[in-house]
Parts: C-alpha cells; sequence; structure tokens
C-alpha cells in the first residue's frame, strides 16, 4: 500500500486521476514544471490541453457548453495539478469557480460566457478583493451605475488570479445603497469585458505561486452591457456564498496536492540518501515525521471526500469547507516543512521542486479566506458569540 497516494478512490475517480496525470506528463513535465515557476509564465497550450480534456468545462452544465461532472471531480483535478504545478491548480480553481456560477439557475444571461470558458476560447476570473477589502469582503469600496444603458464601474482590485490573461472578470461591486443593518445588500456581480480602455491591469510578482498569473486590476469608467449582471442586481452574496464552498474545497484540494507531492519527494529522498552506511530514512529522527505527515495527509484526504459529498448532495458545507480549507491548508504547511528538514540544503536548491511547494504551500494559510476567519466562521457554528 503506497500511503503517499490515494487508496480510496472509486473506479472512476481513479480513471480520472490516472487521465489528469498523463495528460500532465505529456504537458508539463517536472523539468517545465520547474521552469513555468520561475519565470512566471502563462502555458497557453497546457491550458488549451486541459480543455480539449473536457476538465475546464467539469461542474458546468451539459446544457450550456460544460462537461458535467461533481465537486468531486474537480477537487480530483484540483490535486492532481497541484501536485504537479501549484500556481496551475490556483487558476484552475477560478475557473471551476465560474463553471459552479454559470451553471447556477440564478446566474441569468450570463450563462452564455460557460461555453467558451470551458473550451479554454474564453478566460475568467474573479474580482473580489480590494486593498481595503479582502477578508471584509461587505466593506469593498467598487462601485457600478447605471450610465447610458450601461453599468459604469470605478474601483481597484487586487490579487486577482490571471488578471492580465482574462477575457472577462466578474467584478464584485455595490450597485446599491446597503438596506439598514446589512453591508451585504446592494453588493452585485457583474461580468466586465477586459479589452477596453477603462480597464487597466498590473501584474503582481509573489514569492509563491509565481505563475498563477496574479494582478490587480483597476476600473476607472469601465463599460459592462446591464444584461452582463451576475445573478439579481444587490443579492450577489448567496450565488457567491454557493460558489465559495467549492472554492474552500478546492483551496484544501491544492494544499492536499502540495502536501502529496512534498511527503513523495521525501520519502524518496530518505530512502535514497544514505549517511553512517545506511538510508537516512532508517533514523527515527527522519522516519517518525514523515510518518506522522502520512497519517496527517490521510486525514485531510478523508476529511475532504466528506465535505465534496455534503456538496454533491447541496447539503450546506459553509463550515464543513472552512474546515477542510483550514486544516488542509495547516497540513500542508507541516508536511512540506517536515519534507524541507528531511532534505536539508537540497530542499532549498532552486533545480528541485520541493522550494516550489515549500513557498506555495504558504498561500493557503490565509486565502482564499483566512484560517483565522475560517476559525470564525467554525466557532459561530458551535454557537460561540460572534468574534468580528
Amino acid at each position: 500500500m503506497d500511503l503517499t497516494s490515494p487508496i480510496d478512490d472509486s473506479p472512476e475517480r481513479a480513471a480520472l486521476r490516472e487521465s489528469v496525470r498523463a495528460l500532465l506528463k505529456r504537458h508539463i513535465p517536472a523539468e517545465r514544471a520547474l521552469r513555468i515557476d520561475t519565470e512566471r509564465l502563462w502555458d497557453e497550450p497546457a491550458w488549451q490541453a486541459l480543455a480539449d480534456a473536457g476538465l475546464l468545462g467539469l461542474g458546468g452544465d451539459h446544457a450550456l457548453g460544460g462537461s458535467g461532472g461533481t465537486a468531486t471531480d474537480s477537487m480530483v483535478v484540483t490535486e492532481e495539478i497541484s501536485r504537479v504545478l501549484p500556481s496551475l491548480g490556483v487558476v484552475y480553481v477560478g475557473t471551476a469557480m465560474a463553471m459552479r456560477m454559470l451553471s447556477d439557475p440564478a446566474c441569468g444571461a450570463m450563462t452564455s460566457l460557460l461555453a467558451g470558458v470551458a473550451d479554454g476560447s474564453r478566460k475568467i476570473c474573479f474580482g473580489m478583493s480590494e486593498p481595503g477589502a479582502g477578508t471584509d469582503l461587505l466593506r469593498l469600496r467598487t462601485s457600478a451605475r447605471e450610465v447610458d444603458g450601461a453599468w459604469e464601474l470605478t474601483g481597484q482590485k487586487t490579487w486577482i488570479t490571471l488578471g492580465t490573461e482574462a477575457d472577462v472578470i466578474l467584478v464584485v461591486a455595490r450597485t446599491d445603497s446597503p438596506e439598514a443593518g446589512r453591508l451585504g445588500r446592494g453588493i452585485s456581480v457583474l461580468a466586465v469585458p477586459t479589452d477596453q480602455p477603462g480597464v487597466e491591469r498590473r501584474s503582481v510578482k509573489l514569492a509563491g505561486m509565481r505563475a498563477a498569473i496574479t494582478s490587480e486590476i483597476f476600473l476607472d469608467g469601465a463599460r459592462a452591457p446591464l444584461e452582463n449582471l451576475v445573478g439579481e442586481r444587490g443579492r450577489a452574496m448567496s450565488i457567491l456564498g454557493r460558489t465559495l464552498d467549492v472554492e474552500r474545497l478546492l483551496s484544501a484540494a491544492i494544499s492536499l496536492g502540495i502536501a502529496g507531492a512534498a511527503l513523495g519527494l521525501s520519502v524518496r529522498y530518505a530512502t535514497e540518501r544514505h549517511a553512517f552506511e545506511r538510508p537516512i530514512g532508517g533514523f527515527q529522527a527522519v522516519q517518525h515525521p514523515l510518518a506522522d505527515s502520512a497519517s496527517e495527509v490521510f486525514a485531510v484526504r478523508a476529511m475532504m471526500n466528506l465535505v465534496a459529498q455534503h456538496i454533491d448532495s447541496g447539503a450546506d458545507a459553509r463550515n464543513t469547507a472552512a474546515m477542510a480549507k483550514m486544516y488542509a491548508g495547516e497540513t500542508a504547511a507541516r508536511v512540506v516543512d517536515r519534507a524541507m528538514r528531511a532534505q536539508g540544503a537540497m530542499g532549498l536548491a532552486e533545480e528541485g521542486p520541493l522550494q516550489m511547494f515549500f513557498r506555495d504551500a504558504r498561500l493557503a494559510l490565509f486565502s482564499p479566506m483566512s484560517n483565522e476567519m475560517a476559525r470564525n466562521t467554525i466557532g459561530e457554528a458551535l454557537g460561540l458569540p460572534r468574534s468580528y
């Protein structure tokens, strides 16, 4: 039994996993993954290969041009991509979220975007975070108003995955004044084309997730047709809430992919590297931390499978998805740290992948929601007073 790989897949899930692994081996071998990360590249051929295999359309309604499938399917694909190139996993999660949102019956006319996103001909990103409104999304400042039969948007979005490549931004903006005591009312989602003078985009270079094409987006009189409203005007938080449950599960899948890859690398290194005339894996100081990592990865996988079942059954997964996101992220950080300790200086060498996983694992501690906010969500579910 290989404890560094999934041991509980159904035949269908195992087949999906193997097909994704084979595709990635062809299009993003290990050496290329490191080059993409180091040079912060966008790999259009690999992205199109994912589209051609129907993987970008997972979670999207068949009738609208998607590939069907479940949150569990998207979880598997996200994990496998992240075992190779975590920053591409981040980009994939954004597309999986779009599939989910654009398939929502409440989406309205913007279901027309789904087919192009699924076949790779249109790229889409989410504009949620702002310099002063990340976790505190309800206090966003980006606004949209009706002007001459169109939406006109003003504001700034930051930490936007795929921002400089996307054809369309799903911008979360205030279209109406909030109701008394209800800041969430009056917030809408608008599909904004990027090819226009009112949209300015700037790349942001991060130490981790280098190839996630992270950007800042400035909206200064950007325009969108009135029919580009996604969901009900002023009621975006309901459709966003259903989408963000999936985002948290898939964020956990990124962490699981990183942890699984790091564990596999460290086990192989501990077997091959000799010191004092024996493999270093024979020393308990190396062996026991790796046993801890294997146990924690197993626990994360079991938790995520249950959360995916909740989402696929239509159950409310707000709290369980927050648990999975939090626990998976913190597990990945521990697992990669132990792997780095096992490999020593070799783990920091840029010619190897462990340093990439070490950097990339940090993101999940504070994004897409901070683990502190995840704990707040879980605390409220326990019946404790709201702490923020």
